[in-house]
């Protein structure tokens, strides 16, 4: 994995490696540049299975963070390609042209935290969300307990414990 890394270096503005095992690493890339990196491990380097595209907010530094893992069969390797994005403005060059389900995990992200891939097939229905209006709920900034609170009604009869003090009657009822 070392020596793909120093390969990549050579032709791409890879920075952050970390290997994570001996047949795993990671390492981030401009945006500019992520699918043409993208392109070269499928092409040249064997990396030809997209295992999975998933994002991070962080919200605090304004960027979402997207990463591809790909696999090499042959190689019995996984790379991470991470690419952060602005968080006020996150669009993202397509990858379904290399892989028809990069378009599915596409959609889940556009949908989920507000990631857009212009040109990717059916970006703009909805996927699992329908009829949703309100901020991506992966987004950090979405506050899940006051939509619960506002979208659905207590129902009678539930009661709500604390963990902590629940636990301690469970455990010490003599206590």
């Amino acid at each position: 994995m070392k020596a793909l890394i120093e390969r990549l270096e050579k032709k791409f503005r890879v920075t952050d490696p970390v290997m994570q095992r001996a047949d795993e690493t990671f390492f981030t890339v401009d945006k500019a540049d992520a699918v043409a990196l993208i392109t070269h491990l499928r092409e040249r380097e064997g990396f030809t299975h997209l295992s999975f595209l998933t994002a991070v907010d962080w919200l605090e530094d304004g960027k979402f963070q997207l990463t591809y893992l790909l696999n090499n069969n042959a190689m019995k390797a996984d790379v991470g390609v991470r690419v952060f994005l602005d968080r006020e403005r996150p669009v993202m060059e397509s990858v379904h042209h290399l892989w028809k389900q990069a378009a599915t995990y596409q959609r889940e992200l556009k949908e989920m935290f507000g990631i857009d891939f212009p040109g990717s097939p059916r970006i703009d229905e909805p996927f699992i969300l329908e009829g949703w209006h309100d901020i991506p709920p992966y987004r950090r900034d979405f506050d899940t307990k006051k939509y619960s609170e506002e979208t659905y009604f207590p129902r009678p009869g539930r009661t709500t414990h604390d963990p902590a003090d629940y636990m301690k009657q469970k455990l010490y009822p003599e206590e």
